[in-house]
């Protein structure tokens, strides 16, 4: 059997590994304001518990929803991540949902990693981020995954064990394997050097506008100097859209899908790299890229959870041919149109 995957439309192309973290989102909210429990002059000495009214449980990690994103696009990507005995019932979730969990390491002695969150009613919150099994992705090897790496057009290296996320470009260059360097909250935890080697040889690099300014601060580089290293540098820029710079390039810039009512942001940014990547993955223009991008954020927008929204290519074209024009549109139709 060919290790190519099969689009809907019945043409073949090249894998995706998705790397990167994969958790799980333990939501509650406190109907109060955690300032009134607080005792100024006892703040040395803090022993608190808050009755919530909720608890709301999503599927998380930027690994898994890129995964989602590029899964409900019809492109059937890799997972490639590390995670608990717990996994079973995400696992299940996401190959129905097109991924193929493969590549994911189970973790003898960790449970999953899970994202742990109280907000009250100004909006305040409390969390904790327990790694758990995250802490084993360094120990995966790219040259042992299910698929050659022959048969990989790509590998996405979206925030992880920051250990893990070196060894996988260090590896990705080492064997001729384009990658897209999505560092995002990890900028914090990498030093100049190691942010260097993450970035250099990338064919695509994804930032917010915050972490472009953290990128250059960490590496030492400028803005020109980044675009020398990498080929692709995409900002995504929240309701203004995305930018795409490429080195001896003007800078595109794509607007965002206007009109959308705000529901929940988490993930909207990992829906934008689905989109995106979806589309050059099938050799479509930055331009269709960046616009396919903010229409598959916006559904995520839309929606509460980072993996609930409704991929339909029906709605994907409207909106891309609503905001950008019908012939904006035309490019994505053949693929867009065979998704159900």
């Amino acid at each position: 059997m060919s290790d190519r995957g099969v689009l809907p439309d019945g043409s073949a192309h090249a894998r995706t590994a998705v790397t990167g973290s994969i958790a799980t989102d333990h939501l509650t909210v406190f109907p109060g304001r955690f300032t009134d429990r607080l005792i100024p002059d006892r703040l040395d000495h803090v022993s608190l518990s808050f009755l919530v009214d909720s608890l709301d449980v999503r599927h998380g990690g930027v690994a898994a929803n890129i995964a989602f994103g590029l899964g409900r696009l019809g492109l059937r990507p890799l997972l490639v991540g590390a995670v608990g005995a717990d996994f079973g019932e995400y696992e299940v979730w996401l190959k129905e949902h097109g991924v193929d969990t493969g590549g994911v390491h189970v973790s003898a002695e960790r449970q999953t990693a899970r994202f742990m969150c109280t907000t009250d009613s100004d909006a305040n919150r409390i969390a904790s981020f327990y790694t758990g099994a995250m802490a084993e992705a360094r120990d995966i090897d790219l040259t042992r995954l299910p698929v050659p790496p022959a048969a990989l057009d790509l590998v996405v290296v979206a925030p992880n064990d920051p250990e893990a996320m070196l060894r996988h470009t260090e590896q990705c260059r080492a064997l001729g394997l384009a990658f897209a360097a999505d560092p995002s909250q990890q900028l914090a935890r990498l030093d100049g050097p190691q942010t260097r080697s993450l970035v250099t040889g990338a064919r695509w690099l994804f930032t917010n506008e915050y972490e472009a300014a953290l990128l250059c601060e960490r590496t030492g580089w400028s803005r020109d100097e980044i675009l020398g290293h990498v080929g692709t540098w995409v900002t995504t820029l929240g309701d203004r859209g995305a930018r795409v710079e490429t080195e001896g390039r003007p800078a595109l810039t794509v607007p965002a899908v206007p009109g959308v009512p705000v529901a929940d942001p988490t993930g909207v940014g990992d829906a934008f790299r689905a989109g995106f990547l979806g589309a050059v993955s099938r050799g479509l223009p930055l331009e269709t890229a960046a616009r396919l991008g903010c229409a598959v954020a916006a559904r995520t927008l839309a929606a509460v959870g980072s993996q609930t929204y409704r991929v339909d290519g029906g709605e994907l074209l409207a909106a891309v041919a609503r905001t950008y024009g019908t012939a904006a549109a035309e490019p994505l139709t053949a693929w867009l149109g065979a998704l159900s």
